[in-house]
């Protein structure tokens, strides 16, 4: 089913879906459902990123998922992610990554297997998506922290002694926020994560276990202002790209 090419692409994990028109995508990697949604008027498709098996963050098809988002024709993504805490932050808070390191083993990163490629991961997080995050968030009265997201491999949580070493790299810890920044950059996208910090990292609550369930229901309750900074920062973005995410294939391949 052919409908007008939507405007933006938001990707949801844990806890978060948008209601609209289901569809299918036919991507070089594989076919992807999507649902072709309106949020308030601005047209938008979602794609769930772990499917309705909910696919563990390692066996995602993140080239599958990002190929969709470029054939649907939009311009930019906004994708959802929990993430855990390593400096204080407070449960169900906003956090926006703007720069990220990552500890994966096993998952495909580039598009470009046959051809050396190396696009620019300089401002990795495209800044007219996050400023437009950030002013949606502060307009609703959220408090945002900012600074780098660490991905680790998973699917266990981290043990304490991992987290005193990621946090040494940087400020929250997920699963699901690499490569999915890289081949955005690859296809020429804008894009920007948009976090729900859902627990302390492993250690950093006084030895305290951490549950999947209560993670879960921290981001159920964080649904609803999530969907409205969405909604929100989809209308601040401009309809010309100042930035340089659309140009990051210019000068990158050798």
């Amino acid at each position: 089913m052919l409908l007008m090419n939507p405007d933006l692409a938001v990707i949801g994990g844990l806890g978060f879906a948008l209601e609209g028109l289901n569809d299918e995508v036919e991507t070089p990697y594989g076919k992807v459902p999507i649902v072709r949604s309106r949020m308030k008027g601005q047209k938008v498709v979602f794609i769930s990123r772990h499917g309705d098996n909910h696919r563990p963050p390692h066996k995602v098809n993140y080239r599958a998922i990002i190929s969709a988002a470029k054939i649907s024709g939009v311009g930019a993504i906004i994708s959802t992610n929990t993430v855990g805490s390593m400096a204080g932050h407070p449960l169900g808070s906003i956090f926006l990554p703007s720069d990220f390191v990552e500890f994966t083993k096993c998952r495909p990163n580039t598009f470009f297997e046959e051809k050396a490629v190396h696009v620019d991961m300089s401002r990795p997080y495209c800044p007219m998506l996050r400023y437009s995050l950030a002013e949606a968030a502060r307009s609703l009265g959220q408090e945002i922290a900012e600074g780098v997201y660490v991905c680790a491999e998973g699917p266990h949580l981290e043990s304490p002694a991992q987290i005193r070493m990621m946090r040494q790299f940087g400020d929250v810890v997920g699963m699901t926020g690499y490569p999915e920044v890289a081949l955005a950059r690859e296809a020429a996208l804008c894009y920007a994560s948009l976090c729900i910090v859902t627990n302390p990292a492993a250690g950093m609550a006084g030895g305290s276990d951490l549950a999947i369930s209560e993670i879960a229901d921290i981001m159920k309750k964080s649904e609803e202002i999530v969907g409205e900074i969405i909604y929100l920062a989809a209308q601040k973005i401009p309809d010309q790209r100042s930035c340089c995410c659309k140009d990051a294939l210019i000068s990158a391949a050798l």
